[in-house]
């Protein structure tokens, strides 16, 4: 339904517009919810928009709470690189996210280290300028593993 309304509104907010040409976004199981509707049961796209959520409301997302980032902790030998990915991709699915909640669950959650030592000792002030020093590390991290590897190799 977001997908439909926010590209529907660039062409128009017409109520009858945005129930005609509502049923052609729609395929499976919601298309054939879509056409069993009685005839004139829909008198505008808000009955529209409520029937639709009441029939698919199982189907909706979870929205996820700052309180799903607790369960994230950097795992011993986890590269500080697959650590952020793993915790941005939770952190971006969380609405209204404070950039400040952010921050300080992940500097919570890492695990002890040259990078944790380095915020330790030089606090970082937002989430964007802690996400520049952990690129910093990570390719540090990486050149070090790279390192390593050839090491290994001769």
């Amino acid at each position: 339904m977001d997908a439909y309304t926010t590209h529907m509104s660039l062409y128009t907010s017409d109520d009858a517009v945005l129930c005609r040409v509502f049923p052609t976004s729609l395929k499976g199981a919601a298309l054939s919810w879509f056409t069993k509707l009685s005839p004139n049961s829909i008198d505008s796209f808000a009955t529209l928009v409520a029937k639709f959520e009441t029939q698919f409301a199982t189907s909706r997302l979870h929205h996820l709470t700052s309180i799903a980032l607790e369960g994230i902790r950097q795992e011993k030998g986890e590269s500080l690189r697959i650590f952020v990915d793993r915790f941005s991709k939770v952190a971006m699915s969380i609405q209204n996210l404070s950039p400040d909640v952010a921050m300080h669950h992940m500097l919570t959650v890492l695990r002890p280290g040259p990078f944790a030592d380095n915020l330790c000792m030089q606090p970082v002030d937002s989430l964007d300028e802690l996400r520049k020093r952990a690129a910093k590390y990570m390719q540090l991290e990486e050149l070090r593993e790279f390192r390593n590897q050839e090491k290994k190799v001769r």
